[in-house]
């Protein structure tokens, strides 16, 4: 594993193993938002693979220090990243480096160079989250319990406008094209519940209420989808068993040309059976490599982002890309895609399409195989015949 991969298991296991349940917001569902929120950034910023690599090792370890508790948690990071480094042999340069981004994660820091400006956006990013008002009572509720610090709604809605409006701002251009026009109709939305008297909390149970709301599926759609999905499941079985025929005929025509045939060729009087035999073996052989071509699966990363599925840009019906993740992300992940009815229903439309993309390869590759095949037995018997024929003569 490179040098990310290693931060990232151990965070993963730190987090999941010594911090405590309470942190229901500085968790490793935050720390997973700033490492895709850098490396969002980092696309559009020219900057150094060595800079890129010190961002995304401090985004990573930039909250390991709750686990030792809140006080001061960023100096438990900047001690539990030190210590990860060391033990890997990196540069001091590169450990002060890491070490000075994730200072830079303090509340009230002002950054000093580019780096500290992703970071901190990163770190913010959440502020132009359409889900915004969940995250926002997460961390209310994580104040409540680990530091006894309890708002009332107006309170609470007051305190997150006042830190939007007057305390932050956006510094990389990407932050500003992204999150910023998310952040300020999240800035609208909170200044409207506190003229009416209502906290954030509020505008997350509307919009639970709304999307209850929304149209149940037609029985219509759902008979569509279930019988288009047989259909294709059917086919795609129906395929294999077809390779798996061919498979297995060449696999005995091949055994037979072996032990029969082959070794008879040495003598001198079998010399016409050469030619014709080896062809056979031949278009045998190259059926099938064709015939495991059709069927041989596709290996894909198995990993997606929260940042993917917010975009809605990966399809969770196909197991290809979630086998990798945490159940905790991946049940995240489903709830969110039960929420929202046309993210369900295209991430089922884009199923049925690369499962229709994937039919059109295998029954292209198979016809391809009994081409080969059927060419391949006329071809050896013409052979065959020529041969016994020329003995005759």
């Amino acid at each position: 594993m490179n040098l990310l991969q290693q931060a990232e298991a151990f965070v993963s296991e730190l987090l999941k193993d010594k911090l405590s349940k309470s942190f229901t917001y500085h968790n490793l569902g935050h720390t997973k938002d700033v490492v895709a929120g850098v490396t969002s950034i980092v696309t559009l910023e020219a900057i150094s693979d060595s800079d890129k690599e010190a961002l995304l090792i401090a985004a990573w370890f930039h909250d390991t220090g709750y686990t030792k508790g809140c006080h001061k948690h960023e100096a438990s990071s900047v001690v539990i990243a030190t210590e990860f480094l060391k033990d890997l042999q990196q540069s001091e340069s590169f450990i002060a480096t890491v070490c000075g981004l994730i200072e830079a994660t303090v509340y009230d820091y002002q950054p000093r160079n580019r780096l500290e400006e992703i970071i901190r956006d990163a770190d913010y990013s959440h502020f132009g989250f359409i889900n915004y008002q969940n995250i926002c009572e997460q961390l209310r509720e994580e104040w409540k319990i680990t530091i006894q610090k309890v708002f009332t709604d107006t309170e609470w809605a007051t305190e997150n406008l006042l830190i939007m409006e007057h305390k932050h701002h956006y510094y990389t251009q990407y932050a500003l094209e992204n999150w910023q026009p998310v952040k300020e109709k999240n800035i609208k939305l909170i200044r409207e519940m506190i003229e009416k008297g209502e906290g954030i909390d509020a505008v997350a149970k509307k919009d639970k209420k709304k999307k209850k709301k929304k149209q149940k599926p037609d029985r219509g759609i759902d008979t569509l989808f279930r019988i288009t999905l047989s259909n294709h499941t059917r086919l795609s079985g129906i395929a294999d068993s077809k390779a798996n025929i061919l498979l297995s005929v060449n696999a005995i025509i091949i055994s037979i040309a072996l032990s029969s045939i082959i070794p008879k060729l040495d003598s001198a009087n079998n010399a016409h059976l050469i030619l014709p035999t080896f062809t056979l073996l031949m278009f045998s052989v190259v059926s099938i490599i064709f015939a495991i071509l059709s069927t041989r699966p596709k290996v894909t990363t198995g990993t997606f982002t929260r940042e993917d599925i917010e975009a809605q840009k990966v399809n969770l019906l196909f197991f290809g890309n979630f086998y990798k993740m945490p159940l905790d992300e991946y049940q995240w992940a489903v709830n969110e895609l039960m929420k929202d009815r046309d993210y369900l229903y295209n991430s089922m439309i884009k199923d049925l399409y690369f499962l229709g993309i994937v039919l059109e390869k295998k029954y292209r590759l198979l016809r391809i195989t009994y081409n080969i095949f059927m060419i391949g037995i006329i071809i050896s018997v013409i052979a065959f015949v020529f041969a016994f024929n020329s003995v005759l003569v």
